[in-house]
C-alpha cells in the first residue's frame, strides 16, 4: 500500500540552495503545501476546505535550504490514532515488517522514509504520532520541544500538545534537518547523567518480557527513576481530558456542521468529547502543571531513557483488545514528554526479522539538537 495520498504525486522544487541541497522530503497531510488542500486523512475535511495559500513555515524553511517536496503522505484521520490505519485511503506499508502496522498517525511519512522513497519526512506528534511509527518502522525520529509558533500552517488537532517532528534513516540526517528547522531556537545543553524510566520498562515487560530485558541491557543508564509514582491512571486521565478539550475547540464546530464519515475506532474517540466535564478539565489543567514540574525536575539533572513503545509492533490482525491496550499504554508513556513540552528522540537500537527495538531519550526544553547529538554518540554502544 502506498505511503502517499491518492492522486498525482505532489512535488515542489527547492526555492534556494543550502544545507539540504538535493534531498527529497515528504510532508504529512496535516501540513500545508502552497496550492494544495491539506486533507487531514479524511475526504470530508478535504471537500470542505480550500487549498493552502502558502507553505507552512516548516516546509518553507526546508525548501529554502535546498530540499524539495516529493509527496504528501497518508495520515490517520485528523491525527486521532497511533496505529497507522486509514479506512478511506488505506494503511501504508511497514516496509521492513510488512505483516505489521506502520504506526500512526504519521504512518505515511514513516513508510516513505523506511522504504527509501525520500530522504526524510515531516510528521506531527501529539501523543506519539512520530515516536510510535519511527519505532515500528525502525527509524530515527524526534518529537521536538513544544512551540506554538511552529504550528503555523498545520491542521490543529490538540495544540497544547501538537508538535511538528520528522523521520530519518540515520541520526546524521535527523541532525541535518534539525539544523535547518531549529536554527532560530536557543541551544540548550543536555545533562551528562542518564536515568531509566522504570515504569516504562515495566510496561514493556508486561507484554514482551524478553524484549524488555534486552532493552534494559542496551540502555546506557545505570540508575532508575519512577516518574508515575503509581499514578499511571491519573496521568492518562489528565492527558486525555486536556487533549479532548483542545480537540473540541479545534475541530468540534466543524464535526458538528459537516457530520463527517469517520472510521469506527476514530468516530468513538471523537464521540468522547461530548462527555467532557468542564470542571474536570480545569482540574486536569492545574494538575498538568504539577506533573510537568515533576518531569522538569528530573530532566534538568539527567536524560530520561525509556522504550519508545510498550510493544515492538502491532500485527495487522491484532485484536481490538490488543490495540486498545497498546493505545492506553502508549499514550500514558508518551504523556511524559507532552506534559512538559520536552524533546524526545527515538533511536532504532535493533532491527531483526521478528521486529524492531527502539529506545528514546527525553531532555530539557530546547535541548533538541544536543539531544540528537547525544543519541548519535551513544548509538554505536546501543545497537
Amino acid at each position: 500500500m502506498s505511503a502517499f495520498v491518492p492522486g498525482p504525486r505532489l512535488r515542489a522544487d527547492a526555492t534556494a540552495s543550502g544545507a539540504l541541497d538535493g534531498l527529497r522530503f515528504a510532508v504529512k497531510d496535516l501540513i500545508d503545501v502552497a496550492g494544495v488542500t491539506t486533507g487531514g486523512g479524511n475526504p470530508d475535511w478535504l471537500a470542505t476546505h480550500a487549498s493552502a495559500e502558502r507553505h507552512a513555515p516548516c516546509v518553507a524553511k526546508l525548501l529554502a535550504a535546498g530540499a524539495r517536496v516529493d509527496g504528501k503522505t497518508i495520515t490517520d484521520e485528523l491525527a486521532y490514532s497511533l496505529e497507522g490505519v486509514n479506512v478511506h485511503y488505506g494503511t501504508p506499508l511497514n516496509p521492513r515488517w510488512p505483516h505489521a502496522l506502520p504506526g500512526g498517525s504519521s504512518s505515511g511519512s514513516a513508510s516513505a522514509v523506511a522504504s527509501g522513497e525520500v530522504d526524510f519526512a515531516l510528521g506531527t506528534d501529539t501523543g506519539g504520532s512520530v515516536r510510535v511509527p519511527a519505532a515500528f518502522c525502525g527509524l530515527w525520529g524526534i518529537r521536538p520541544t513544544h512551540d506554538d509558533a511552529a504550528l503555523e500552517g498545520v491542521l490543529r488537532f490538540a495544540p497544547c500538545f501538537d508538535t511538528v517532528g520528522w523521520f530519518a534513516r540515520s541520526g546524521e540526517m535527523l541532525a541535518r534537518v534539525a539544523g535547518v528547522l531549529l536554527d532560530d531556537v536557543p541551544a540548550v545543553d543536555v545533562p551528562a547523567s542518564l536515568v531509566s524510566f522504570k515504569e516504562a520498562f515495566d510496561a514493556r515487560a508486561a507484554s514482551e518480557p524478553h524484549d524488555a530485558q534486552r532493552l534494559r541491557a542496551l540502555s546506557p543508564a545505570r540508575h532508575e527513576t519512577e516518574i508515575f509514582a503509581g499514578e499511571q491512571a491519573a496521568w492518562l486521565q489528565v492527558y486525555q481530558q486536556l487533549q479532548d478539550d483542545d480537540i473540541r475547540a479545534s475541530l468540534g464546530a466543524w464535526i458538528d456542521a459537516a457530520t463527517p464519515r469517520f472510521g469506527e475506532d476514530i468516530a468513538a474517540r471523537f464521540t468522547r468529547m461530548k462527555s467532557l466535564d468542564d470542571a474536570e478539565v480545569r482540574r486536569c489543567r492545574e494538575l498538568r502543571k504539577t506533573l510537568a514540574a515533576r518531569i522538569d525536575g528530573i530532566v534538568n539533572g539527567a536524560l530520561v531513557v525509556l522504550p519508545t513503545t510498550p510493544r515492538a509492533l502491532l500485527s495487522k490482525d491484532a485484536s481490538p483488545e490488543c490495540i486498545g491496550a497498546f493505545y492506553h499504554d502508549a499514550l500514558t508513556m508518551n504523556s511524559v514528554a507532552a506534559f512538559a513540552g520536552l524533546p524526545q528522540v527515538t533511536v532504532p537500537v535493533a532491527s531483526e526479522p521478528a521486529g524492531p527495538l527502539a529506545l528514546s531519550f527525553i531532555g530539557p526544553r530546547n535541548s533538541d539538537r544536543a539531544l540528537i547529538e547525544c543519541a548519535r554518540q551513544l548509538f554505536p554502544y546501543l545497537s
